[in-house]
């Protein structure tokens, strides 16, 4: 009777044991991880083919994601050498955060609940609207989303644009495929599309820097989305977020998210939101 009171006492301490070593072995690993708000180093995933937002010229990026992606790593106590831009597409985002290979992402990244099984977001630090580019020569003949049907319209991989169009607006557009914007703008001034359908935030930085270059471009200014631009982060990372969303949040009030909006896209005579946009929440 001792022997097999023995045995069962030694079979629960080591089930115990082995319990409480898996958990340290996953607290070990969860803390390995880390979050963002503790970060000495940040790689921030950016854009590098969209004017105005995030492009790459040489060996650095500007736009306004850049500007904003270096005031949040300052929000963060990161600054200088210790923020690395790295450059994402629509299509590498979610892996290059699951893989580690980015702390963050500011890249016009529209906020999905789809994407939001992947990944967490803070922000949105903006919301933007689809809207429609096209041929100043066009502008009589396409006016709406409707005036789509059976014309050519980029399409990016990984961008929600084209489907924002044709699958959930039931517009039968003909897709054409592009690597990303800059191929977009360079189809439509081409002659080989009709019109691009994105962000305008984006659009505006298109026609910005095809001012001048081969036929002029005008923006429909017919919105049919609305586009929450978030802060892509490892999904779970709950105190990276917070901390994220705080930075925001300053920016609005102490004006420096306005004036950056100021910057980029009044020269190309988008009305923009200059009040902080409501979050999407932490989780």
């Amino acid at each position: 009777m001792v022997e097999v009171r023995g045995r069962r006492i030694a079979a629960a301490l080591l089930a115990a044991a082995t319990v409480l070593g898996a958990g340290t072995a996953c607290g070990i690993a969860d803390a390995g991880e880390g979050s963002v708000a503790d970060k000495d180093t940040l790689v921030i995933g950016v854009n590098g083919d969209q004017p105005g937002l995030g492009e790459r010229k040489g060996g650095t990026f500007e736009g306004f994601d850049i500007d904003i992606a270096k005031e949040i790593a300052r929000r963060l106590g990161v600054t200088g050498a210790n923020v690395t831009f790295k450059q994402v597409t629509s299509a590498t985002r979610e892996k290059m955060i699951q893989d580690g290979d980015v702390d963050l992402v500011v890249a016009s990244y529209s906020v999905t609940p789809e994407r939001k099984v992947k990944v967490s977001f803070a922000g949105p630090y903006y919301v933007a609207h689809q809207d429609i580019l096209v041929r100043e020569s066009d502008a009589g003949k396409i006016r709406s989303i409707d005036d789509l049907k059976g014309r050519r319209l980029c399409r990016v991989p990984g961008s929600v644009s084209f489907p924002r169009v044709h699958d959930e607006q039931g517009v039968a557009a003909v897709p054409v495929e592009a690597d990303g914007y800059a191929g977009c703008l360079t189809e439509l001034t081409g002659g080989r599309l009709d019109a691009v359908s994105t962000d305008d935030l984006i659009l505006a930085g298109l026609a910005a820097k095809a001012s001048g270059n081969g036929p002029p471009l005008t923006i429909v200014n017919a919105p049919f989305t609305d586009e929450p631009y978030g802060v892509g982060l490892r999904k779970g990372d709950a105190d990276g977020c917070e901390a994220v969303n705080k930075a925001i949040t300053q920016m609005y009030q102490d004006g420096t998210a306005p004036r950056l909006l100021d910057k980029w896209f009044r020269p190309a005579g988008l009305k923009v939101t200059t009040t902080v946009p409501q979050f999407e929440g932490c989780v």
